[in-house]
């Protein structure tokens, strides 16, 4: 991608109190073997009971494959026996959420939630359905930028209610996914215009916090824009709600919108959704150069001095979120160099030039990383200090969207269908 382009017990690691509670939280109310929203039930790509298969193609290991209609980049998220995912119809003017039964690929739902007469413009490489819907308790939550967000009934396919009133220009088109926090629903509105963090009451719709960006604004707009998702973490008893804007990542009060801390660096249009082990949160800067940050949590205001603990300047993604396992960070530049650090030390382990163009972000499961490039190639290799490729996999079409593991299966989604990739499945 471009300048101002972009379009979610088998690891051995060890036991951390912190990361149980983020689990605890961020998967509220989720099975173990959901897929509840963007990059997995904590966020960061990672299933915990997962066993996907290691090799596929067109003719083996293929449970099911469905059309989808329209143009989407959202993940597909999972439960309830469900597979949920937005599109864009009609050109975009047609804003749809469209559910697929688990086991048969099944059409259940396919409901037109905005209808949109005058289109803003966008990327061409984006779409107007890119940011991931939320799963829980029968409830789906899509988000579609400025466009609106709504929640639905996810068995009766209804929608309950819907929101329109936060208008920013993305200039490229939507890209910040939603999450959810109790009664709340946050999502990033980084347009060129406006930028701020907003709570929707999830049982109404209602606006129930904003939180402006704070620091001056970079006099051009251009650079005022991001498209990142954000991350809740828990940190000394302290819920931390971490969104990257342009030039700066930023700590909020998750329940109140309050800025608690914040890091400055340059870079906008940004992408990748953090990650954090331990004490520690991992934040790609985005466009022009990216560089990937490790930053010190807690503490108050700007600890842009005091708090950031290195930074690594090469082969860094301006889309495709890193991951954290087991204390090594892996991360693949938007060109196809994969990149292996220690996330203690921001020293190199090891690094590897891949074919392609990335966009999708990795996930992991029983010891395996997947990772997708745009041309429908998959590389799984084993997670560790040493590079081991395991396998080489190609579906056909396009993969922008970020994968999905629900126990022994592998969702994708490409430009036409979804695919749901499983040992046995013919």
């Amino acid at each position: 991608m471009r300048k101002g382009l972009f379009p979610p017990p088998r690891f051995g690691w060890r036991p951390i109190s912190a990361l149980a509670l983020t689990l605890a939280f961020a998967a509220a109310h989720a099975r173990a073997a959901d897929w509840p929203q963007f990059r997995g039930p904590d966020g960061q790509g990672r299933a915990m009971d997962g066993d996907p298969p290691l090799r596929w193609d067109e003719g083996q290991n293929i449970a099911w494959k469905a059309a989808v209609r329209g143009q989407g980049w959202s993940s597909p998220v999972i439960g309830g026996g469900q597979v949920w995912l937005t599109t864009a119809d009609e050109g975009g003017h047609s804003l749809r959420a469209v559910c697929l039964d688990l086991a048969s690929g099944e059409l259940l739902h396919d409901v037109e939630v905005f209808r949109i007469a005058e289109l803003p413009g966008k990327n061409e490489k984006n779409s107007y359905a890119s940011p991931t819907p939320v799963l829980e308790q029968g409830k789906l939550y899509v988000h579609y930028g400025t466009l609106g967000t709504a929640c639905l009934d996810a068995q009766r396919g209804e929608v309950l209610w819907r929101n329109q009133e936060i208008q920013v220009d993305h200039k490229e088109g939507p890209g910040s996914s939603p999450l959810l926090h109790g009664e709340l629903l946050i999502v990033p509105f980084d347009g060129m215009d406006q930028q701020l963090v907003a709570a929707f009451d999830k049982r109404t719709g209602r606006i129930a916090w904003r939180a402006p960006r704070s620091g001056a604004r970079n006099p051009n707009p251009d650079f005022r824009k991001a498209y990142s998702t954000p991350l809740i973490v828990a940190h000394h008893g302290r819920e931390e709600l971490l969104s990257v804007g342009a030039d700066r990542v930023s700590a909020y009060d998750p329940a109140t919108g309050r800025e608690l801390w914040y890091v400055t660096f340059e870079g906008f249009s940004n992408v990748p959704r953090p990650v954090w082990e331990r004490d520690r949160v991992y934040v790609c800067t985005g466009y022009m150069k990216p560089q990937l940050l490790a930053v010190e949590l807690g503490s108050e205001g700007d600890v842009t001095r005091s708090h950031v603990a290195w930074r690594y300047e090469r082969n860094v993604p301006a889309n495709p979120s890193p991951l954290i396992l087991d204390g090594l960070l892996y991360f693949v530049s938007d060109t196809g160099v994969a990149t292996c650090l220690e996330a203690e030390s921001g020293k190199l382990v090891w690094t590897k030039r891949w074919s392609g163009n990335f966009s999708a972000s990795p996930v992991a499961a029983a010891g395996r990383i997947y990772w997708f490039n745009e041309e429908g190639e998959a590389r799984v290799i084993a997670a560790g200090r040493t590079y081991r490729e395991l396998a080489h996999n190609r579906l056909r079409g396009r993969v922008l969207a970020s994968p999905a593991v629900v126990g022994r299966a592998l969702v994708v989604r490409t430009d036409g269908h979804v695919y749901r990739l499983e040992e046995g499945g013919r």
